[in-house]
């Protein structure tokens, strides 16, 4: 890798921690003891850190020279069915995580094959959002004291500040893809 091209990763890598920690170029600036001109620069890509400096901004910014500087290239993009993870219930329902591990990203995506007449837990009020697509059969959402039936083809979304829970009033099977942001499951 040439050193323009490093810097310029360097600098990508300390701005997206610093946005990630809610912190504007002059808050890290301050913390770090530099100007706020020399954090912009860097990000840019336009000057390259000293080893100690760098190592005092990844600090600052909560992380380790090892997680820093892990290749983020080899991460797996593509998820088969050998790699989903499948967990069924007492009444038969399955769920499948489709990216194994999805706890520590920002969204879990789930295949869901509910049973007919079957009820999935009531799930408490959390912070996050949810949503799903139906690809086959039909399910009724009730979110608070509200129903939404929503059938094969058709998606629901909703922010998850109250109970909410998903039936199956339907004579067969449902499918559903659900994705949950922050994971929850």
């Amino acid at each position: 890798m040439d050193t323009d091209r490093m810097t310029g990763d360097i600098g990508r890598r300390l701005k997206d921690l610093r946005k990630q920690n809610g912190l504007t170029q002059q808050e890290l600036a301050d913390r770090a003891e530099l100007t706020k001109g020399f954090i912009s620069q860097l990000e840019r890509g336009q000057v390259t850190p000293s080893l100690v400096t760098l190592m005092d901004l990844i600090e600052i910014l909560g992380t380790t020279p090892g997680d820093f500087f892990k290749d983020t290239g080899s991460m797996q993009v593509v998820f088969r069915e050998k790699d989903y993870c499948e967990k069924v219930d007492d009444d038969g329902n399955v769920t499948e995580w489709l990216v194994p591990a999805a706890q520590g990203n920002q969204m879990e995506p789930l295949h869901v094959a509910l049973n007919a007449h079957a009820a999935l837990a009531l799930d408490e009020p959390h912070s996050g959002e949810e949503f799903g697509y139906v690809l086959s059969g039909r399910i009724s959402l009730y979110r608070g004291d509200s129903r939404f039936d929503v059938k094969a083809g058709e998606s629901f979304y909703y922010k998850a500040d109250c109970p909410h829970r998903i039936v199956n009033p339907g004579n067969r099977t449902a499918r559903f893809i659900w994705v949950s942001t922050p994971p929850s499951f």
